[in-house]
């Protein structure tokens, strides 16, 4: 009923600006105006000077047409409260859309990983950032084509409406918006790779009948999108079943999904560069949750630290990994070790080398066979106290000690060696075009070299192609991680991935040296 009613009046104004601000207004604005003082004088012509401007400014005649040739196009819409001029824009490309017999679109797309490129660059350097990749997006669209801005630091394009607007068509958008996103921009006097998600709906695909179920449908895809992150592209689809009331995660929630067996590890495996070999996996929260499906660490988080859950979680996450070490041996694979993420949260618990210790010997495995994952921020931060006394104490235990997001953190030399860090695990804004990129290249020697020096392990995250695979074995990193090695999989995935693995290792062609 109210989504009608609203639908009635957005007509309606559409209507009366149409009749207010078109040509014929114009024309006969003078001869109104001269009308009004023959008719009733002064006090007339007052009330038609008055009630004119209140007319136009009622239907909307003062908004400021989209112009996709500058910046000044793209509105802020956490400038103007809420999306209130969003969800009025695409209320009216879809009203368009069905009197003209065409289609329209809604995007949703966002740089990835933006709350570590703040933490890494500031926000002043962020924003910069933020207001490039904004100029560049109305060169890819058409006029008519509207941007709107969100406080997140998204973009929501929505397109007026077109002919022949499909499926592939729209993708073909997307990917376009993509390229515009992800192209290299410098920042500081250093080039910055960045990777980019997209989610949209067509008009068509509409699940409901106004612009703000288009607008959910769209961010059910961006979400979905980002689930498939990085720089995934999802349609909207019906099974992302998308609601403006669907509410937030709540703590108890969480703490009850932690209790139920709903957040579980997913593993990403590790290989070597030199023989192919895998020499490790690494744990990866994630929530099956019941109504929303596979939810990633990002939208779950946030709710376990505020509510003081971490250590909870990772002592779910350690459990489990230790339960996938024996189950693999009992299946005849060799896999050295499990990394499991340790939050500042475990870290501050005084009682913690014991209750690892513990838990090694509970499972009867040896401690080189877990890898403790520390974030560079909280190595950087971390003064001389019980996170130090932890971290030693599990490296003496014999664990290894991963330095995760190396290059993120500010994490000083001094640091590394107090902390008795095995090995750095490179970051994958490092990673990133490396192949292609001499400045990357420069970088990621920077940072083996050390490393070497250092006499210390390297792994690089997130290496999602061929070409940055061979480059950096090339450069000399020992191991590699990331989506173009393998995804993510539930425990149950594992077994299957690493044999299939090791068979393509023993299939591999041998080179025989020819005699002299």
């Amino acid at each position: 009923m109210l989504s009608s009613l609203k639908n009635d009046l957005a007509r309606l104004q559409r209507a009366l600006r149409a009749v207010v601000t078109g040509p014929q207004a114009l024309a006969f604005l003078p001869a109104m105006a001269l009308a009004a003082f023959w008719l009733g004088g002064e006090t007339w012509l007052l009330a038609c000077a008055i009630g004119l401007p209140a007319l136009l400014a009622l239907a909307g005649g003062f908004a400021r047409p989209f112009s996709p040739s500058s910046l000044s196009g793209i509105s802020d819409s956490a400038a103007h409260g809420t999306s209130v001029m969003l969800e009025q824009a695409v209320q009216e490309a879809l009203w368009q859309a069905v009197h003209t017999g065409r289609n329209t679109a809604c995007f949703m797309l966002a740089v990835d990983d933006l709350p570590d490129i703040v933490d890494r660059y500031g926000p002043a350097a962020t924003e910069a950032m933020l207001q490039t990749i904004a100029s560049r997006i109305p060169a890819d669209l058409r006029e008519g084509d509207r941007v709107f801005r969100q406080q997140d630091g998204s973009l929501v394009v929505v397109l007026a409406p077109m002919r022949h607007l499909d499926l592939e068509t729209a993708l073909q958008i997307a990917a376009r918006l993509q390229v515009t996103v992800e192209d290299p921009l410098s920042l500081d006097a250093a080039t910055v790779f960045l990777s980019c998600s997209i989610g949209f709906c067509l008009g068509a695909r509409n699940p409901g009948t106004g612009g703000a179920d288009l607008l959910d449908a769209t961010q059910a895809a961006f979400r979905e999108a980002r689930r498939n992150g990085p720089s995934a592209i999802r349609a909207y689809s019906d099974r992302m079943r998308p609601s403006r009331d669907q509410r937030n995660l709540q703590a108890d929630e969480a703490g009850a999904a932690l209790d139920s067996g709903q957040i579980i590890p997913w593993f990403q495996p590790q290989i070597s560069t030199d023989t192919g070999q895998i020499t490790g996996f690494e744990t990866l929260a994630r929530w099956q949750h019941p109504e929303r499906g596979l939810l990633p660490p990002a939208e779950f988080l946030p709710v376990l630290e505020q509510s003081g859950q971490l250590e909870r979680l990772g002592e779910v996450m350690l459990y489990q990994a230790m339960t996938a070490l024996r189950a693999w041996d009992a299946a005849g694979l060799d896999i050295p070790c499990v990394g499991v993420n340790f939050a500042g949260q475990e870290l501050h618990n005084p009682k913690l080398i014991d209750k690892i210790r513990w838990e090694m010997d509970r499972f009867g495995l040896l401690p080189s066979r877990l890898a403790v994952e520390i974030l560079e921020t909280v190595v950087a931060a971390a003064p001389d106290d019980i996170i130090a006394r932890n971290i030693n104490g599990l490296a003496k235990l014999g664990c290894v000690i991963d330095l995760d997001d190396f290059g993120t953190g500010h994490a000083s030399l001094a640091s590394i060696q107090r902390f008795a860090v095995s090995r750095i695990k490179i970051d994958r804004s490092f990673v990133m075009k490396v192949d292609h990129d001499p400045a990357q290249q420069r970088m990621v020697n920077a940072i083996l070299s050390m490393a070497e020096r250092l006499d210390l392990d390297t792994l690089a995250e997130g290496v999602e192609t061929l070409g940055e695979h061979a480059m950096l074995a090339q450069l000399g990193c020992r191991h590699v991680q990331g989506f173009g090695i393998a995804s993510p999989m539930p425990f149950a995935q594992t077994i299957e991935w690493v044999r299939n693995h090791n068979a393509k290792l023993q299939s591999a062609p041998m080179i025989r040296r020819i005699a002299d």
